[in-house]
């Protein structure tokens, strides 16, 4: 930007106390040039938009390859666990946790309100304990321990059931 090819007129709307600051501090003369290179100054420190794109699609990129290489790990762990060989407290924090998963081990399946009951706590708290449980399974081993299933399945309508696949007996 050193040298100046076609010059382009730019109107300039500023407050009036940064108006009277320049007029004290920047000669009539010199102010065109100082607004000039005020402005230059300004855009060197600011980034391209060219190279900001640039910079955000290697980003995506990036989170999708790691995506990937995520989902392939979770994919071998899973292969080399053998079938039945995840203990479910390994995902508990807590003894609510741990009440949650040992009655979801006996019966297999619960509503949220009947693991509210058993716990005595309430069915939110239940409800983000369950889904955390899920979470972090899924994470850890690429599958969820529990699934929550809407439809009916053993008598039960809306319940959160252990993947049996998983669980060690």
């Amino acid at each position: 930007m050193s040298a100046l090819s076609e010059v382009r007129i730019v109107s300039v709307k500023i407050p009036e106390e940064v108006y009277k600051e320049m007029v004290l501090r920047i000669p009539e003369g010199d102010r065109s040039n100082f607004i000039r290179e005020a402005i230059i100054e300004k855009l060197e420190k600011t980034p391209r938009a060219d190279k900001l794109l640039v910079l955000e699609e290697r980003m995506g990129k990036i989170e999708q390859e790691l995506g990937e290489v995520r989902k392939y790990l979770a994919d071998l762990e899973l292969l080399t666990y053998q079938h039945g060989t995840i203990n479910p407290h390994t995902f508990c924090i807590d003894e609510t946790d741990h009440k949650i998963a040992d009655y979801l081990l006996h019966y297999k399946g619960a509503t949220t309100p009947e693991l509210a009951e058993y716990t005595k706590t309430n069915r939110w708290l239940i409800l983000n304990r369950l889904r955390k449980i899920q979470r972090n399974s899924k994470k850890q081993f690429g599958k969820a321990i529990i699934e929550y299933y809407a439809g009916e399945k053993s008598g039960k309508k809306k319940a959160w059931w252990i993947n049996e696949e998983l669980i060690q007996e």
